[in-house]
C-alpha cells in the first residue's frame, strides 16, 4: 500500500487529493513540520520533520513523502505526477504530448505563481502588528502575480483545463497552488475564467475530502 508521510496542512494536501480521486487506497504518517513544535528535539514530541526516524527516510527532512513500494520519493509535485502517471487517465497523462505538458503547467505554477501566492498567504497571515509591511509585501506579490495569471486566464478561456480539456494533475497541482493566493480578492477579480475555473476544481469531492481531512487537523 501507498505511504504518504506528511499532515494535509502542508503541500501533502495535494497527493491526498489526488488519491482521492484516483480511489487510491494509502497510508498516512501524520509528520508535522518542525517549526510548528514549540520543542521539536523534546523527547516526547510527535513525529516530525527533525525526528531522526524521518530523516533517515527524508535526510532534507522536508514533508511530504510517499512510499511506492520500493520507490521513496519526495517533492510534492514529482509525486503526484509520478502517481499520475502510473495510474492513467482521466487523471495522468494518454501520450507523450500529455506528459510534457502537464509538467510544464506543473512547473509553471511551482516556479512563476507559487513563490508569490506564499507571500500572499504568509503575510495575510501576520496579522495586525505587521499591517504595514505585510500590506506592502502582499501588493508586490499580487502585482508580480498579473503576468502569469494573465497567461493561464488566457489559456483557460480557450481550453477550459491545463491538459486534454479534462481535469488532471496538472488542474491539481496549478489548483492546490494557486490556493495560497486565493484571500486576495483584489488579485483574483482581475481573472474571473481562472476564479470560476478554481471554483470547479474545489467543488470537486476528492478535494472536499482532502479538505475536510486537513481542517480537522490541529492548526
Amino acid at each position: 500500500m501507498l505511504t504518504v508521510y506528511g499532515v494535509t496542512r502542508s503541500r501533502a494536501s495535494r497527493i491526498v487529493w489526488l488519491c482521492h480521486e484516483l480511489g487510491l487506497p494509502f497510508k498516512q504518517v501524520p509528520v508535522i513540520q518542525a517549526y510548528r513544535l514549540p520543542d521539536p528535539d523534546a523527547p516526547d514530541a510527535p513525529l516530525n520533520t527533525r525526528s531522526e526516524s524521518f530523516l533517515k527516510l527524508s535526510p532534507a527532512g522536508a514533508i511530504p513523502v510517499i512510499q511506492d513500494g520500493d520507490l521513496v520519493l519526495s517533492e510534492s509535485l514529482a509525486c503526484t505526477l509520478h502517481l499520475a502517471r502510473k495510474y492513467g487517465q482521466p487523471f495522468g497523462p494518454a501520450d507523450a504530448i500529455e506528459d510534457a505538458l502537464m509538467l510544464q503547467w506543473s512547473f509553471y505554477a511551482a516556479t512563476a505563481i507559487e513563490p508569490d501566492a506564499l507571500a500572499i498567504l504568509f503575510n495575510h497571515r501576520a496579522g495586525q502588528a505587521q499591517a504595514g509591511a505585510a500590506q506592502a509585501a502582499i501588493a508586490n506579490a499580487a502585482e508580480r502575480l498579473v503576468r502569469p495569471l494573465a497567461v493561464l486566464e488566457d489559456h483557460l478561456n480557450r481550453h477550459g483545463h491545463l491538459v486534454g480539456g479534462r481535469f488532471t494533475v496538472a488542474d491539481l497541482n496549478m489548483a492546490e497552488i494557486l490556493r495560497y493566493a486565493q484571500s486576495h480578492r483584489a488579485l483574483m477579480e482581475q481573472f474571473p475564467t481562472v476564479q470560476a475555473w478554481l471554483a470547479d476544481c474545489q467543488a470537486r469531492p476528492a478535494f472536499r475530502k482532502m479538505w475536510q481531512e486537513r481542517q480537522a487537523e490541529p492548526e
